[in-house]
C-alpha cells in the first residue's frame, strides 16, 4: 500500500489508493441519512461515482435527490455512514479534521449559487480570502494569484469595488475567481447559475468551459437548468440517492 503525505504536524500518512489512471474522484457505495425529528431521511443509498481529471460534469436531479449531499461528500464537508471517498488518490476517510481541511484547501475550489461574497471586502480581498488560511502561500504570491484569477474571469478592473457595486453576473465571476485562486484541481459548484438570468447563465457556463479547457480544472456542478445540459461533457442523474443509468 502506497501513501501520500499531507505534511501534517504528526507526520501521519493518509492512505493512497489505486484508482483509474485519470480519476480525480472515486466514490464507492456511499450511504448517508439525516434525522428530521424522529424521522430518518435517506440522502445517499449506496452511491458510487468516478470523475476523471479534466471532465466538465453536471449533476441533475429533483430537489432532495442527493445532489447537495454528493457535493458535500466530495468537498470533504460531510462524511458518509459507510462507503469510501478517494480524492486524487487520497482516502479522505482516513484523514483527521486538520488533514481534510488541508486537502480541501489545496485541491478543491467552491462556487455557491448565492455568491457568498463578503460585502465589506473589496473584490480583491474576497478573492484572496481562501489564500489567507494557507500558510504556504506568501503575500507576494497571494497578490499574483488574485490578479491572475480576476484576469482569467474578466474582472481585473473591479479589484477595488465592493460586491454590491457589481451585477449578479459580475459577482458570480468574482466567486469563480475566488474558487480558482487556490489553483485547485477540482471545482465544485452548487447551482452556480440559479440566481442569474438566461443570458448571464450561458456566459457563466462559457467561462467555466473556457477555464476547464485552459486550466484543465475538473468541474462538477449541480443544476436545474435544462438549457445548459447540451453544454456539458457528461451528465450525472441522481434519483433517490443513487446514480440513475
Amino acid at each position: 500500500m502506497h501513501v501520500k503525505h499531507l505534511n501534517d504536524a504528526e507526520n501521519r500518512e493518509p492512505q493512497l489508493l489505486t484508482a483509474t489512471a485519470d480519476a480525480i474522484v472515486r466514490l464507492s457505495s456511499l450511504v448517508k441519512s439525516y434525522k428530521l425529528g424522529q424521522t430518518v431521511v435517506p440522502a445517499l443509498r449506496g452511491l458510487s461515482l468516478e470523475l476523471n481529471r479534466g471532465e466538465f460534469t453536471a449533476v441533475i436531479g429533483a430537489s432532495g435527490s442527493g445532489k447537495s449531499t454528493l457535493l458535500n461528500m466530495i468537498g470533504c464537508i460531510d462524511e458518509p455512514e459507510s462507503g469510501s471517498i478517494v480524492i486524487d488518490g487520497v482516502d479522505v476517510l482516513s484523514l483527521d479534521d486538520n488533514e481534510r481541511s488541508r486537502l480541501r484547501n489545496q485541491k478543491i475550489g467552491f462556487i455557491f449559487q448565492s455568491f457568498n461574497l463578503v460585502p465589506v471586502l473589496t473584490v480583491a480581498e474576497n478573492v484572496e480570502l481562501p489564500l489567507l488560511i494557507n500558510p504556504t502561500v506568501p503575500a507576494s504570491e497571494r497578490r499574483e494569484r488574485v490578479h491572475q484569477a480576476l484576469e482569467d474571469v474578466g474582472c481585473s478592473r473591479f479589484v477595488r469595488n465592493l460586491p454590491d457595486q457589481l451585477s449578479g453576473g459580475q459577482r458570480q465571476r468574482v466567486a469563480i475567481a475566488r474558487a480558482l485562486a487556490g489553483n485547485p484541481d477540482l471545482v465544485l459548484a452548487d447551482e452556480p447559475t440559479a440566481n442569474l438570468d438566461s443570458e448571464n447563465s450561458h456566459r457563466i457556463i462559457d467561462l467555466m468551459l473556457d477555464l476547464n479547457a485552459r486550466r484543465r480544472v475538473t468541474f462538477l456542478f449541480s443544476t436545474h437548468d435544462e438549457k445548459l445540459m447540451g453544454r456539458v461533457s457528461r451528465i450525472v442523474h441522481i434519483a433517490d440517492g443513487v446514480i440513475k443509468s
